[in-house]
């Protein structure tokens, strides 16, 4: 076919492939809709079921085997407890930058008002976040729970304190080390063809929700939607190029012709974690020393979350008191804010923010019945809560290792705009070293 038509699928851009699955998405999902095609919603929500089934697959030993790798790869690093805390800080910077649009937004445009939504349309999650839920399941009962029930913020503490052993152990540790290097590679690898099923899971996972909400739905909540993807345009578009420019001191165009695979994807896939490897090799490519990306990434992918956890909660719980007649105050907006800079880690890299909002919720007094006003719309949310996320994933080391002048400029000025094309078994030996997956 490719020589009768002179035309192969694999020959086009990685980037165009996501484009068309986004397109055949909207246009099946419409089809099936105004037609109702009963099968063709069922094909569609099997094709984006399996394709986030298939990144779940990985999550758990991903996280645990990078987290385990990144903190013992900071030993190749110089002033790696500086370059760890001056990471922290940032992630609580641009935290508070987003949260602070998210309130200025919500503030402005009151998302709440006019939606003819009422408190009886809400109903209360199956599960809630709160702080003494999040403080005390960090740690678990055993060690088969978390990978079982996929509950991430333990699987990173059992990976930081089999870290940390790991480097008071020293040599004695190389053996578990090179097995954890070697386990995480072949994860990294399998992880990487599904990656490449994007184009399929954009199709199914967009054209079901077409299918399923049409345009209605979107239209009863648009102001809530548009603030939310106006507040994360303006976060990942507006404060991180100045973060860039000014901070970095060096040219925001150029991180976004290097990042935006990560952010393409993650747009797509809904799942920080799941786009971890692509985050970790174009934060490489844009510069970022492979000890200390390998380390900034998984970290960030389980608790960097400027969409989920600071745009998306504040904007949430302005439209939450607004129907349920709520009226909020300053030491309120205080709390909001602190709870997207301290809790943050509750979202966890996860498809969906549902923790992280019941948590703010809770802390606020705010009913939780709240939640089920948004769950139906918070698909097409996600995707762009997620972007966000990931983009932030990548900004912090690229400006930290300019801060701390390990940056190579000459690598950040040639980064390439789609990784994921040139990726074959001699770049994963490259690669070895760095744990990228999730």
């Amino acid at each position: 076919m490719k020589k009768r038509f002179g035309f192969s699928i694999s020959k086009v851009p990685f980037w165009a492939q996501i484009l068309m699955g986004l397109v055949f998405g909207v246009l099946l999902g419409w089809v099936a809709r105004t037609g109702d095609v009963s099968w063709l919603v069922t094909t569609l929500d099997k094709i984006g079921s399996i394709f986030v089934q298939l990144l779940k697959l990985a999550v758990a030993p991903l996280v645990f085997f990078a987290i385990l790798v990144s903190i013992t790869n900071l030993r190749k690093v110089n002033n790696a407890a500086r370059l760890a805390t001056r990471t922290l800080l940032w992630f609580m910077i641009t935290s508070l930058i987003a949260v602070a649009i998210g309130l200025a937004i919500g503030l402005l445009t009151n998302p709440g008002a006019g939606t003819g939504l009422t408190p009886k349309d809400g109903g209360k999650p199956e599960s809630a976040g709160t702080w003494l839920d999040f403080l005390t399941g960090i740690v678990p009962t055993d060690v088969i729970t978390p990978f079982t029930e996929l509950n991430v913020l333990q699987i990173v503490f059992m990976a930081v304190v089999a870290g940390v052993a790991a480097l008071q152990l020293g040599d004695k540790a190389q053996p578990i080390l090179g097995l954890s290097q070697s386990v995480l590679e072949l994860l990294q690898k399998a992880l990487w063809w599904v990656i490449r099923l994007a184009p399929l899971g954009t199709l199914g996972l967009i054209g079901h929700a077409i299918a399923t909400y049409g345009w209605d739905l979107i239209g009863k909540y648009a102001t809530f939607t548009a603030d939310v993807y106006i507040g994360c345009a303006l976060v990942m578009f507006g404060v991180y190029p100045l973060l860039l420019a000014t901070v970095a001191k060096v040219n925001p165009l150029q991180f976004f012709r290097g990042a935006w695979p990560a952010i393409q994807l993650a747009f797509v896939s809904r799942s920080s974690v799941g786009t971890m490897p692509v985050t970790q090799r174009v934060t490489e490519r844009l510069g970022v020393p492979r000890e200390y990306a390998s380390f900034a990434v998984p970290f960030g992918a389980t608790t960097k979350m400027d969409g989920c956890a600071a745009i998306y909660p504040a904007l949430a719980a302005i439209f939450i008191a607004e129907i349920f007649g709520v009226n909020l105050g300053v030491g309120d907006y205080v709390l909001i804010a602190f709870v997207s800079v301290i809790g943050s880690a509750a979202t966890a890299g996860l498809t969906g923010a549902t923790v992280m909002l019941t948590l703010t919720l809770s802390t606020l007094g705010l009913p939780l019945e709240g939640v089920g006003l948004l769950l139906a719309i918070d698909p097409v949310l996600d995707m762009m809560r997620t972007a966000t996320n990931v983009a932030g994933q990548a900004l912090v080391p690229v400006v930290v290792s300019a801060r701390e002048k390990i940056l190579d400029e000459e690598a950040y000025a040639s980064a390439t705009s789609s990784p994921i094309d040139g990726y074959d078994a001699d770049d994963a030996e490259q690669q070895a070293p760095v744990p990228a997956a999730a």
